[in-house]
């Protein structure tokens, strides 16, 4: 039965990806042991269960049933082992996170090492990068975010704490140029673009007294995917940035940076947990999740720098 159960899950993988080589990154094999596996299984059931040309892979009929129920029969399998673990307070397995860069720098290893300590079973794979990872497609067991509501609808997610951001420039900039007075000032400054946010040219901000909104389209002379390299660039005077409170909070204590429109305040992100559909999350995940809620919770002075 496990011969058949690894068949099913690789089967899965290529009919989730449509690709043998992606699914055999995903699960670190080689692409003829891939097929393989998927060879074996098709032999097995008397069914042909991909239809395979030179571009594409894509689902017969029966593919497509017997896709959902060994989806639904692997997750049953996953979820009993992490019960089961749970119940002798022991994890095993692999768990690939992915998180922002700066994030996982300055704030993931204390708690990756904590959690490896209370899991030695347990394989953590970490992969970093501001780029939205798609958790589903790329093989991640889950993804820690500091954003917005997710576009993809599927996706399942959780928040863990708001993250504070801030309007930014250094003194210098401030002593060339007039500061601004409210945010539709900012069209006639130099600010910096941070690429990975949904409307990346668009900034909006409402005034906490009044309500008011004003949102504000700009055209920067600089723009960068990551959110360190863009408070580096405007403590040595390049423009206005846009940032979370965490990667300027050094800068502001040394005064190389100074916040702006106080009054004002972006719209609302956090740090936030996503999930694959799953419908259940395998007790790894759901054991790391709230591990990462807790000690967040639990450090004052990282509260400080987020909240």
């Amino acid at each position: 039965m496990s011969g058949q159960l690894e068949r099913m899950r690789v089967f899965v993988s290529v009919a989730e990806l449509r690709s043998f080589a992606a699914a055999a990154r995903r699960l670190q094999m080689s692409t003829s042991a891939v097929t393989r596996h998927v060879g074996e299984l098709e032999r097995e059931l008397g069914a042909q269960l991909l239809m395979r040309t030179t571009r594409r892979v894509s689902l017969t009929r029966p593919g497509e049933d017997y896709a959902k129920a060994a989806k639904s029969i692997l997750d049953e399998v996953e979820t009993a082992n992490a019960r089961a673990q749970q119940t002798q307070g022991a994890l095993s397995g692999e768990l690939r996170i992915s998180a922002p860069l700066s994030l996982g720098i300055r704030l993931l290893p204390p708690a990756l090492a904590r959690f490896r300590a209370a899991h030695p079973a347990l394989r953590l794979s970490l992969n970093l990068t501001d780029r939205f990872v798609d958790v589903v497609g790329e093989g991640f067991d889950m993804a820690l975010r500091v954003s917005g509501p997710p576009a993809d609808k599927s996706t399942i997610w959780r928040k863990i704490c708001v993250v504070p951001r801030l309007l930014v420039a250094s003194p210098g900039y401030l002593r060339a140029r007039r500061p601004p007075r409210a945010p539709r000032d900012l069209a006639d400054h130099a600010c910096i673009g941070y690429t990975n946010l949904a409307t990346p040219d668009r900034w909006t901000f409402t005034h906490a007294p009044s309500k008011q909104r004003q949102s504000v389209r700009l055209s920067f002379g600089f723009a960068c995917d990551n959110g360190d390299v863009a408070a580096e660039m405007a403590a040595l005077g390049e423009g206005i940035a846009l940032l979370p409170r965490f990667l300027v909070a050094k800068n502001l204590e040394a005064g190389t940076l100074t916040p702006l429109l106080p009054a004002w305040s972006a719209p609302e992100i956090w740090l936030t947990a996503f999930f694959p559909p799953y419908e259940a999350l395998p007790g790894r995940v759901e054991a790391f999740a709230r591990f990462v809620e807790r000690w967040i919770a639990a450090e004052p002075s990282m509260l400080t720098e987020l909240q």
